[in-house]
């Protein structure tokens, strides 16, 4: 499977386990990220436009030093794949999908036609991020989680992709697993700097429920020596709970 993602640090997030879990599961999984720290899908549809060489490549997980533009990464290879996604301060807010979101998809499917299409949910921020985009959900990581899951909504009215959802996943890691019960004081954060996923557990976790959609497996829990494979094992649950909608 080729995977190209269309995206910002949120994806690389997302993308930096996927490929060593892919791996260590056997299965056969190459990844491709475009990157643009911060960007929305405004500025990626104004970059079909201008054609601009803002776009820095990734491989499966790691920079390769190179700039292009949106349809020099487009034209890399036949994808089975590709993954669009709202930048993380317009994500819970309906009117930046708009007309960028369905100009993207018809795009990315004139130059990659037997790619599947997805959409990465992100998640809130962390109950203390300083970060200028908590603003607009007034500091509430509920209230953002809430917004989030609307525009969920919406994509899938607009334009009708699967969803990859991180998000919900992350949400529920924190609401129902004592390890990552930050909030209380109990568990550790699944941030590292109160938006971007943690190295390790953050991070993981996304890559994981990638996994789990696009191949319908869950990753073994007994592959990473770094990793408590029990809490890993919650992850797993809590995903397949996400997914099945328990």
């Amino acid at each position: 499977m080729k995977l190209l993602s269309i995206g910002n640090s949120f994806s690389q997030d997302a993308q930096s386990w996927l490929h060593r879990i892919a791996v260590a599961n056997g299965v056969e999984l190459e990844t491709t990220n475009l990157v643009i720290g911060g960007c929305s899908l405004e500025t990626h549809w104004n970059h079909v436009l201008d054609g601009e060489k803002e776009y820095w490549l990734e491989m499966n997980g790691t920079g390769v030093g190179r700039q292009l533009s949106l349809e020099e990464g487009l034209a890399l290879d036949t994808f089975d794949v590709v993954t669009l996604q709202q930048a993380s301060h317009y994500s819970g807010r309906p009117q930046s999908y708009v007309p960028y979101l369905p100009n993207l998809v018809a795009y990315v499917r004139e130059k990659q036609p037997g790619a599947q299409l997805y959409f990465h949910q992100t998640w809130a921020y962390e109950i203390d991020s300083d970060h200028g985009g908590f603003i607009p959900h007034n500091r509430d990581q509920q209230e953002m989680y809430r917004r989030i899951c609307d525009c969920a909504e919406l994509v899938k009215a607009l334009v009708d992709l699967p969803i990859l959802p991180c998000g919900p996943v992350i949400q529920r890691l924190r609401d129902t697993v004592p390890a990552f019960d930050y909030k209380g004081g109990s568990g550790l954060s699944l941030n590292r700097d109160g938006f971007h996923l943690s190295e390790d557990y953050g991070r993981y976790t996304a890559a994981a429920v990638w996994f789990r959609v696009l191949t319908g497996k869950l990753p073994r829990t007994d592959a990473f020596e770094e990793l408590d494979s029990a809490l890993l094992e919650q992850i797993n649950t809590t995903i397949e709970a996400v997914i099945v909608g328990v």
